[in-house]
């Protein structure tokens, strides 16, 4: 089976490949690639060149041109000449069988997509028993349609006793042909069992869900790596594991948070990202419900990031993709202590980009429509908590009172911690 762990131990190198086409101009394609060395980093790969060609779109027998293919070999054969080995070549976007097995041949090295480098940081992440399986269960689906080349080396042989194998011969299969048989439907065993484990799982967490009684649930929702644990220490004086790593929350962690002597249930989820593989959205149907059943969305944003809006699209539509977004909702611009802008010098006459705008004339912008559904905040430097605790306060009252008009939770001074 195929290993889909990098080991944190060794650092392996890798080459980092990617496009530019019309749909996605060259800063769009250089924004992709930070995020994909960043996802190389988190697995323990340390990024030592990046190769892009401007073509009108991926070819479909080996993702870029041949001229460039070649010349990516030729870099990975220089660098073996000088002993520096090159460990992987990743690609920014998902790989069909048939382009894996292409580049393979022509690169001999090992070959990583977008969703398999995803992939292995989340079998990295797994913890929890359900975590694991919901990995798992994505791993297969990326795997099976990509195992015929696993068996390439097995030629369907031809010819049954006493044929030639010629074309009217039923004959015997060849061995590579009966292994990936073999092999795909232990694969499909293995996927039933784990769906049925999932299902279990899911069974159980809506149990959960209904016994926590009559309290507003808030979810923490937003793309990757943008504070949402941090936020939850914050609010919930918990020690939910934050770094600055991509994916580094995989399981839903609930928390009980008081606010003011009103109760109700925090939810930190796992980060979104850009081009999300399907495959991983299905598998983890049971943590995003959590997002499903929320009542308010506090959606975070890392302000600092310089692609922070189209983040936030991205977010919307995974939200969206998930039935979400239609409920109320907040945006925590998070990080605002990170934020920094040039000013620009008085005779550049070149119209102001986003780089040079201050986070107050950032403030008045569209985000100024947002009003009261919007906060700027640091989660690390505590800056602005106190207002986004009263604030919340205010908003699950009132959605308090709508859900339960007649609870008299709202009332109780002397409400368990």
């Amino acid at each position: 089976m195929k290993e889909f762990i990098i080991s944190e131990a060794k650092a392996e190198t890798a080459v980092l490949v990617g496009l530019i086409t019309k749909d996605q101009d060259e800063a769009k394609t250089k924004e992709y690639l930070d995020e994909l060395e960043f996802l190389a980093d988190t697995a323990g790969a340390v990024t030592i060149r990046r190769f892009t060609q401007r073509v009108n779109g991926p070819s479909s027998v080996t993702y870029v041109g041949k001229g460039k293919l070649e010349e990516i070999r030729d870099f990975i054969q220089a660098e073996e000449d000088a002993e520096r080995e090159v460990g992987m070549v990743i690609f920014d976007d998902e790989l069909s069988a048939k382009q894996i097995r292409n580049i393979e041949a022509v690169l001999k090295v090992k070959i990583l997509d977008r969703t398999s480098l995803i992939l292995d940081i989340f079998a990295m992440r797994a913890q929890t028993a359900n975590a694991k399986t919901q990995v798992e269960l994505a791993q297969y689906r990326y795997m099976l349609p990509r195992l015929q080349r696993l068996w390439t080396h097995l030629e369907r042989q031809g010819g049954g006793s006493g044929s030639g194998g010629g074309k009217g011969s039923v004959g015997l299969r060849g061995p590579g042909e009966t292994q990936l048989e073999m092999d795909r439907r232990i694969i499909l065993q293995r996927m039933t069992l784990l769906k049925q484990r999932l299902a279990e799982i899911d069974k159980q967490k809506t149990t959960q869900r209904k016994n926590r009684g009559r309290l507003i649930r808030v979810a923490l929702v937003g793309y990757t790596n943008v504070g949402k644990s941090t936020l939850m220490n914050l609010l919930s004086k918990s020690e939910v594991f934050a770094e600055n790593k991509l994916f580094a929350t995989l399981d839903t962690t609930v928390r009980k948070v008081v606010v003011e002597n009103l109760p109700f249930l925090l939810a930190d989820t796992v980060g979104f990202i850009r081009k999300l593989p399907t495959d991983l959205v299905d598998s983890f149907k049971s943590t995003l419900d959590e997002t499903r059943e929320a009542d308010l969305l506090l959606h975070v944003v890392d302000i600092s990031h310089p692609d922070f809006e189209e983040q936030i699209k991205v977010v919307e539509k995974t939200l969206g993709e998930l039935g979400c977004s239609e409920k109320p909702s907040m945006i925590i611009f998070n990080k605002i202590d990170a934020y920094h802008w040039v000013e620009k010098e008085p005779d550049d006459l070149t119209p102001p980009t986003k780089e040079n705008v201050t986070l107050d004339e950032l403030r008045r912008t569209w985000m100024a429509k947002l009003g009261d559904n919007c906060l700027f905040i640091s989660a690390k430097e505590k800056i602005n908590i106190d207002e986004l605790r009263s604030t919340l306060y205010l908003r699950v009252r009132e959605l308090h009172v709508q859900k339960y008009p007649y609870n008299d939770f709202l009332y109780n001074t002397e409400e368990e911690e």
